[in-house]
């Protein structure tokens, strides 16, 4: 979700397809700076970049004269939108659908942009001619639904005819299952996750700032250089965990959805992509510590009960 930042931006990460009609979306870090009248994206976040590092990619405010959903023109492209700017359509994939409501919203109040309301027969009519394309003839396929490392997975089971399901079908099982870490795309599962993704971690030597997958499971929480390793860089146990919280240093650190995980030997600072991403880390994260401990049990009571017994 797009958020505000400390010097009153709107940003968020988003895909864009950077080369005009190459179907090929890239993650991108989009700023949009309505004092200085440009939408501006970068690799990352550039908190997370060397000082200096420019964009890129740049758009001035002013070359906007629409911002759409673009679903029916690129039916492939999940969530998809679409900036007219100048003599160049710019195609970009939200995370979800109010996502995408609340970017084309934004970018359309930054533009001055007004979209006018159908009125009821002109939205019959427009409903009547996307009909088709929604609804169309389809087989009768049936499903069968497997919780996959705390994921639910849907599969066809049966097809009409003997066919596959249908292309969009097949590519959306595809998506569900490459989205999926390594070793939760695997059959055997041992594995009772909670929550995973990334996040920006800042190292306990050199203190610099690194992108790492991270993954909350029953007893512990890890993270690994990215989604593909089979092996973490750390495990935290969440008895070791005294508190989560929301880092009360992100003044002096100088960063945006800043939360903390103080266990018995250090504390971990952890940045999210977004306020609503960070408060869900820290929801899920002591929810795990209040299933695994009891309700009113820290860290330190908990040592305290294994010692004295």
């Amino acid at each position: 979700m797009p958020y505000v930042d400390r010097q009153n931006r709107i940003c968020g990460f988003l895909d864009i397809e950077e080369n005009e009609s190459s179907g090929k979306f890239l993650r991108r870090y989009f700023i949009l700076d309505t004092q200085q009248g440009s939408l501006v994206w970068f690799m990352d976040n550039p908190q997370n970049l060397p000082v200096g590092t420019d964009c890129v990619g740049s758009l001035k405010l002013t070359y906007i004269s629409k911002v759409s959903d673009a679903t029916k023109l690129r039916p492939k492209a999940e969530f998809c939108f679409v900036i007219n700017a100048k003599m160049r359509k710019y195609f970009l994939q939200a995370n979800d659908q109010q996502d995408l409501v609340d970017w084309v919203n934004t970018l359309n109040k930054a533009t001055k942009i007004t979209v006018p309301k159908l009125s009821d027969n002109q939205q019959n009519s427009e409903n009547q001619r996307a009909l088709p394309d929604v609804v169309g003839p389809k087989k009768q396929v049936s499903y069968k639904t497997e919780i996959i490392g705390g994921v639910p997975i849907v599969t066809p089971t049966q097809h009409e005819g003997g066919d596959v399901a249908n292309k969009s079908e097949r590519e959306a099982m595809q998506r569900s299952h490459s989205q999926l870490p390594y070793f939760l795309g695997r059959t055997a599962q041992d594995h009772t996750v909670i929550k995973s993704g990334y996040c920006v971690k800042q190292g306990a030597v050199m203190k610099n700032w690194k992108r790492r997958y991270f993954l909350l499971e029953e007893n512990s929480m890890s993270y690994f250089k990215s989604d593909l390793e089979k092996e973490p860089l750390r495990m935290i146990p969440l008895k070791e965990v005294h508190k989560v919280q929301e880092c009360k240093q992100s003044d002096i650190m100088m960063r945006d959805n800043l939360f903390e995980v103080v266990t018995t030997s250090r504390t971990f600072y952890i940045q999210a992509d977004s306020p609503e991403e960070m408060h869900s880390w820290i929801k899920a994260v002591s929810g795990a510590i209040v299933a695994q401990r009891g309700p009113g049990r820290s860290a330190a009571t908990s040592a305290a009960a294994v010692y004295l017994s």
